[in-house]
């Protein structure tokens, strides 16, 4: 299963909406075939797995493994159930259950009433932190939130600045750490800031210090306050505007309405769950970021802490008590904070 688990997460950033997911094909104890889920659309990991197996005949005497329950329903591929039993395989070990409600037991029952024996909850733990995201989107209905921000060691985000200077951030972490953060962005299908970041520092929210995919880029600009001159315009990727006065389509850019008399943040969750979008890695200030903690609405945290001192600022964001993992990266501390509600 730890092998499935290595396997699936070759994925990461390529196979969503769907989830990640490696297979293993044990014959005698010994592996003879192995894959995984390799791009959104294409073969499942179990149809992989069972393709690279040299000797086809070894396969109704032998075991397969995969860290999620196969799935039994046609989508963009046939079920993998379907594949398992016309090969005779008679016995599966799955690591956790499909929290999908098109899948959600029906393959563990569709193996089962063919006669095949069952083991589920291998390493299940592990098997849901690797589809965190998928289990978020299918079980709590909306994204799944990753907080970003970096922090001097004093506590603040920023120096003060004013809008309508030129848009330069106010760097805090190096450059090898803004490297790794666009490698996160490339995980995710989203990233979002609000109207104040895109005012001072006129971000691309983007990915361009690693190979990977644009994600769909989102902004709270409630009174349209927001330069049609901003990078975010600049229709070299989707973008999503959440705004109280206007829905309209030009391109890539698209304009959303929210009602802004009650909080924003759940019916902008709503919109983006409903688009299919799993993640959201939040970017935005201190007041978009304390927005999410303050209502509940993260399941992670990645801060970093420079060793810069501004002596005043704008105050980092605060996420109550807690014991966050703290890794050393040279001269600056990375915590990582898990949302255990």
């Amino acid at each position: 299963m730890r092998r499935c688990l290595d396997l699936a997460g070759v994925g990461l950033g390529n196979v969503a909406p769907n989830p990640m997911v490696g297979c293993v094909i044990v014959h005698e104890g010994k592996i003879i075939g192995e894959g995984h889920h390799q791009v959104f659309g294409g073969p499942h990991a179990e149809v992989n797995a069972i393709a690279s197996v040299r000797n086809p005949a070894l396969l109704a005497q032998s075991s397969l493994y995969v860290n999620l329950e196969p799935c039994s329903h046609h989508g963009k591929t046939p079920p993998c159930t379907e594949l398992i039993l016309r090969h005779g395989i008679k016995k599966v070990y799955i690591g956790t259950r499909d929290p999908n409600s098109l899948v959600a037991g029906k393959g563990i029952e569709a193996l089962q009433a063919a006669g095949c024996r069952i083991k589920t909850g291998i390493l299940e733990s592990d098997c849901r932190t690797l589809n965190k995201r998928f289990f978020a989107y299918h079980e709590k209905h909306r994204p799944y939130i990753i907080l970003k921000w970096a922090q001097t060691s004093d506590g603040f985000i920023d120096v003060r600045r004013t809008a309508g200077k030129a848009a330069r951030p106010t760097w805090i972490t190096s450059e090898r750490l803004r490297m790794l953060v666009h490698k996160w962005r490339s995980e995710e299908p989203a990233i979002m800031a609000g109207t104040n970041t895109a005012l001072l520092d006129n971000p691309r929210l983007n990915v361009r210090d690693w190979s990977g995919k644009q994600p769909l880029r989102v902004v709270i600009d409630r009174r349209l306050r927001l330069p049609q001159s901003l990078h975010l315009f600049d229709n070299s990727q989707p973008t999503i505007v959440f705004n109280e006065s206007k829905s309209d389509e030009t391109g890539p850019i698209r304009f959303v309405r929210l009602d802004f008399s009650q909080p924003p943040l759940p019916g902008l969750l709503e919109h983006l769950y409903g688009l299919g979008v799993q993640s959201v890695f939040v970017e935005g200030g201190r007041q978009l970021i304390q927005s999410f903690i303050d209502a509940g609405l993260w399941d992670e945290a990645r801060v970093f802490c420079g060793p810069q001192f501004f002596g005043r600022g704008v105050p980092a964001p605060v996420i109550g008590p807690g014991k966050p993992a703290r890794i050393p990266i040279g001269r600056e501390l990375f915590f990582w904070f898990k949302n255990q509600v």
